[in-house]
Order: C-alpha cells, then sequence, then structure tokens
C-alpha cells in the first residue's frame, strides 16, 4: 500500500517535469501525454517489484527521455509524409492542467521547437538533457545508453546544426509584448501598410492545416507578402466572425482564434526580434487544437459564408 501512496505523490510531484521533457522531444502534447502515462505505468510497475530509486526525478526524467526517443523515431516517418509544414502543438498560458504550464523561455518557443525537429532523437534528447535541463555528462549517457565521449560529440553537432538555424528573439518583454498587441490590431483591421511596417524583411510566415483545412504548403516569406497575405486573413476572419484573443503561446506572443460559438479554430504565435515581426506561425489543422478545448469546423464555417 505505501509502494502505491508514494507512487500517487510521485505522480503529482513528477508529472510537470516528465510532461516538460517528453513535450520539448515531441512537440505534440497527446503524445507527450501518452509518454507520461507510459512512463508512470513502468514506475508503477517497478515500485511494485521492489524497486526503490534513490533520486526519483532523474528515474523519471531518464524513463520519459528513452520513451521519448522511441515515440520520436515512429513518428519521423508520419512526418515525413506529412501535408505542407509540420508544426508543435501549442501550449497556451490560459490551461488549466498545472503539467502544461509554460515558461518564458526561447526553448519552449514554437520557433525553436520547430529548429529543434531537424535533430536526431538522441541528438535533441542529449541537447534537451544538458542546455534545458542541465544534466551532467556522466547522467545523460546513463540515460540515452551512450558514452559520455558520444554525448559529448552529440552536443557539440546538435548546437552547430541548431546555431545555424536558431531564432532570434526579443529581449526587451515589454517590447515584444507592445509590438505584438499593434500587430495583432493590423491584423484584425486588415491592414497592409501597417503589417508590412511591422514585419521585418526576411519574416518568414508557416501555416500548418496538416491536409485537414486549407493552409499554405510553403512558407510565405518577405514583408509585402506575408503583410498582404495576414491581412486577407483579418479581413475574411471580421466577415466570418472570427475572434482573436491575444494569449501566450509556448512563452511568445500570439492569439486563440475562435470562431463565432467560441469554439477554437487555430492559434496564430509570433516571433519578435530587434523591433520587428520575424516569424509568424498558425496551427489550423484540428487534430492538434483538440487539448484547448472544443475544436471548430474552419472548413464548413469558410465555405458556409462562401469566403474565399
Amino acid at each position: 500500500m505505501g509502494a502505491v501512496t508514494d507512487l500517487a505523490v510521485a505522480h503529482d510531484d513528477l508529472r510537470p517535469l516528465m510532461f516538460s521533457v517528453a513535450y520539448r522531444m515531441l512537440g505534440s502534447v497527446s503524445e507527450a501525454e501518452d509518454v507520461v502515462q507510459e512512463a508512470f505505468l513502468r514506475m508503477h510497475r517497478a515500485s511494485e517489484a521492489g524497486t526503490r530509486a534513490d533520486n526519483p526525478e532523474a528515474y523519471a526524467t531518464t524513463i520519459t527521455t528513452r520513451l521519448a526517443i522511441d515515440a520520436l523515431r515512429s513518428a519521423r516517418h508520419r512526418r515525413e509524409q506529412y501535408v505542407g509544414p509540420w508544426l508543435p502543438e501549442p501550449l497556451l498560458a490560459t490551461d488549466d492542467d498545472p503539467a502544461h504550464r509554460v515558461e518564458e523561455t526561447e526553448t519552449l518557443s514554437t520557433a525553436f521547437l520547430v529548429v529543434l525537429e531537424t535533430l536526431s532523437p538522441v541528438e535533441r534528447a542529449v541537447f534537451l538533457l544538458r542546455e534545458v535541463f542541465g544534466y551532467g555528462y556522466d547522467e545523460i549517457a546513463t540515460i540515452v545508453e551512450r558514452s559520455e565521449a558520444n554525448c559529448r560529440q552529440l552536443l557539440a553537432r546538435a548546437r552547430k546544426h541548431i546555431e545555424q538555424r536558431r531564432p532570434r528573439f526579443e529581449t526587451s518583454r515589454e517590447r515584444r509584448d507592445a509590438l505584438a498587441r499593434t500587430f495583432l490590431a493590423a491584423v484584425q483591421d486588415g491592414d497592409v501598410a501597417a503589417l508590412e511596417h511591422l514585419l521585418a524583411e526576411d519574416v518568414v510566415f508557416h501555416g500548418d492545416g496538416g491536409g485537414k483545412t486549407a493552409a499554405v504548403r510553403k512558407p510565405l516569406i518577405g514583408a509585402l507578402q506575408v503583410a498582404r497575405f495576414l491581412a486577407n486573413l483579418g479581413r475574411t476572419g471580421a466577415q466570418l466572425g472570427v475572434v482573436m484573443e491575444p494569449v501566450t503561446v509556448n512563452g511568445q506572443p500570439g492569439a486563440r482564434v475562435s470562431g463565432p460559438d467560441g469554439a477554437v479554430l487555430g492559434v496564430l504565435s509570433v516571433t519578435i526580434a530587434d523591433g520587428r515581426v520575424v516569424g509568424v506561425h498558425n496551427q489550423i489543422n484540428p487534430d492538434k487544437l483538440h487539448h484547448l478545448g472544443e475544436v471548430g469546423d474552419l472548413n464548413a464555417l469558410v465555405s458556409g459564408r462562401g469566403a474565399s
């Protein structure tokens, strides 16, 4: 009975850490939850068998990471066949689940998670364990079942790869949030000129519809092209009664987009650096929004109103 009670307490204490590891590894709320659940089942079986962990956090991280590596390997093929750009499932600051609470950190941002997708599963694990969670090389080697020397090589390779693609971020939170409010207002107003002024010359827009809803299949690049596209989205949304609610998305500014009935239609996240918007990510794949509540039918809304 004591082991079961201890595990129940451990579940509450360790779940935020385990979810944080799994989500950063997978970029998927649903897949991360599955990994955490399986990790607790394995911990429960080990506890019933009499196994006791001297360091519960390290034990939980080890099981979670190994399961996440396996899950990411399995997911790789699906993502290679994915229709259009793949973006992570968004985490909102309004999420009621304590394990989903996000920190104000660049390594949790949508833009950074997209960069992590370019690493191999083990490279990703080593990078996160060292750079985000602060584990030593000896601990990492045990977790990923590699030698310390190999882990150092994997980290060096991952760092080099990431630095070549690492997104830029605004250092001033106040400046970032103020610009984000202005940006979202310009989108809602459909103001091309205002948007073009707020966007960096090399701004990139990514949309993820997963083949389920109409979304751009290739990234849009350049201030004017992105401004025109966003302005059109804003004008169309206004005609359809769509509401954009400013929220924090993966620790960065963004908006929850809802239909007239309040059901979520998408999540827009914004990356800001040097006083300009440098990246916009639009998640409208309904399969990646269910953890946020009731999901609306964007296709039916658009076709029902005759919008293009």
